[in-house]
């Protein structure tokens, strides 16, 4: 059978034993090297033999960010753990961002690590359930600021538009309403679409209204 290996980077010695010691206890795992900080790492992985580090951000001198930042251009096949006690969504991104592909928290099971490092290993992207959901809000958070700002961008006419197309009206009677040609209508509808970064009627009446 052939073995995961892995590199554990942790500086913690209590933990490093731990990680250890859950890795050694699976038959389709092996750890081929143990660190207690990031730049003995970036000296030696070129020649490491190794599928997954687990890797800790907060270490004295270079962080694991950093470390997977420098180190995952140069060989992309190593995939990388994050394990941390941080679920801080500007540092989950900027791990990410640096080319980690999981990201787990300390205080994860036993069984959840293993899970992570054979997930990670066979192509996905695992993440503790905690930090999963901060990534899903965040990214709703991001997503309703993005929807914010295109409609502040909406001009007074092209409001009004887009507030009679939420009430049911047609082009014909909007125009009549306002004034306006169905022509300069339809004008200022393209105009909202672009400005929303929708296709639909009902994409741009959601945006506007139900963000």
């Amino acid at each position: 059978m052939e073995k995961i290996k892995i590199v554990i980077v942790e500086d913690d010695k209590d933990l490093r034993q731990v990680l250890r010691q859950i890795i050694a206890s699976q038959p389709d795992m092996e750890v081929v090297h143990v660190y207690a900080s990031a730049k003995p790492y970036t000296d030696e992985f070129k020649k490491l033999d190794v599928d997954v580090v687990i890797m800790d951000i907060n270490m004295p001198g270079k962080t694991g960010i950093e470390c997977v930042e420098e180190c995952k251009p140069q060989r992309p096949s190593i995939q990388y753990l994050i394990s941390t006690v941080f679920d801080n969504p500007g540092l989950i991104f900027k791990a990410l961002n640096a080319g980690a592909t999981g990201y787990m928290l300390k205080n994860s099971r036993p069984e959840q690590l293993v899970a992570a490092v054979k997930e990670i290993y066979e192509g996905g992207s695992p993440m503790s359930t905690s930090i999963a959901r901060l990534v899903v809000n965040t990214f709703a958070v991001e997503k309703s600021k993005e929807n914010l700002v295109a409609v502040a961008e909406l001009t007074h006419r092209e409001y009004e538009i887009i507030e009679l197309l939420s009430q049911g009206f047609v082009y014909k009677e909007i125009g009549e309403k306002l004034f306006i040609s169905p022509d300069t209508v339809r004008t200022h509808i393209r105009n909202i679409y672009e400005k929303l970064q929708v296709n639909s009627k009902m994409e741009a009446v959601n945006k506007v209204f139900k963000r």
